[in-house]
């Protein structure tokens, strides 16, 4: 995925998720009379857009998609407070906290890195976020560095999404413990990396040479470096599991969707024996 899809500015990130979440909608700033006040936009900062958002209900049709219900729900702090189901349980090492709703502390989630990332077993699970029968997600935040997996359930009853547990645990104890570990090498180690990759690698994207040109084919792993993606994540990753439980597999599509610009990245491992080995990438 190219630089260009980190480049979010925070504000506008924000403006969008007063309606419904990562829509071609286009409201602005200035569409808001609570807004017409301010000098510019650069100018607002977060706790003044906070503010103003805390005043927008999240609209009903955000309900019908988790999308569009989470991109609300982590930009608005008194509507977030609003989807928690207080006392929140709270799970590690199997003992469960119940945390009140003055502990509470806003979380922004995903939204201030500009994308999310996902992590699928096959390539029918891309329509799942459009599934409108689904009424229980679970959002992943993986940190790489620490080994550490927090997962937040989120319920839908009432025709309302609603936050109701969070648990805490170790990656190994996650169904995608062997590709996780083994991704946290893939963007941390370059010899690995090059040692990860598959004889041929199938390609579609960008001709690194001509942004305006698309290229179909294979690469082999002489010419890795110049179609490699850029700034892969490597400390803290999210994944949404959307009504089905991620499980251990010999395939994994990893994919990078940037929240304001619709541009998304995938990239397919395939696991042989026990080694994984990248096969696919589609810029």
């Amino acid at each position: 995925m190219r630089k260009g899809l980190y480049f979010v500015i925070f504000a506008c990130v924000f403006t969008m998720v007063w309606t419904a979440g990562c829509t071609d909608k286009k409201t602005t700033v200035s569409e808001n009379a609570a807004a017409d006040t301010l000098v510019s936009e650069d100018t607002v900062s977060r706790d003044t857009l906070e503010e103003l958002m805390a005043e927008q209900a999240i609209p009903v049709a955000a309900d019908e998609l988790f999308d569009d219900f989470i991109f609300n729900f982590a930009g608005n702090r008194k509507q977030q407070l609003r989807r928690i189901l207080f006392p929140l349980p709270v799970v590690k090492d199997g003992h469960t906290v119940n945390m009140t709703k003055n502990s509470w502390k806003i979380d922004h989630f995903f939204m201030e890195q500009g994308f999310y990332t996902l992590i699928l077993d096959d390539r029918k699970q891309m329509d799942l976020p459009k599934d409108t029968s689904i009424n229980h997600v679970t959002m992943e935040r993986i940190n790489l560095d620490n080994s550490e997996v927090e997962q937040y359930h989120f319920d839908r009853s009432t025709g309302k999404w609603m936050l109701t547990s969070i648990h805490k645990s170790k990656v190994e104890d996650n169904p995608n413990s062997s590709f996780l570990t083994f991704y946290h090498r893939f963007v941390t180690d370059s010899v690995f990396q090059m040692q990860s990759l598959n004889d041929f690698v199938t390609f579609s994207g960008p001709n690194p040479d001509d942004d305006f040109e698309e290229l179909v084919g294979e690469i082999t792993p002489e010419q890795w470096p110049a179609f490699a993606p850029v700034d892969l994540p490597s400390g803290t990753i999210y994944n949404i599991i959307y009504g089905e439980k991620n499980v251990s597999g010999s395939q994994k599509i990893f994919m990078l969707r940037g929240i304001s610009n619709g541009q998304e990245m995938e990239m397919t491992f395939k696991k042989s024996g026990s080694q994984w080995k990248l096969t696919k990438l589609v810029e």
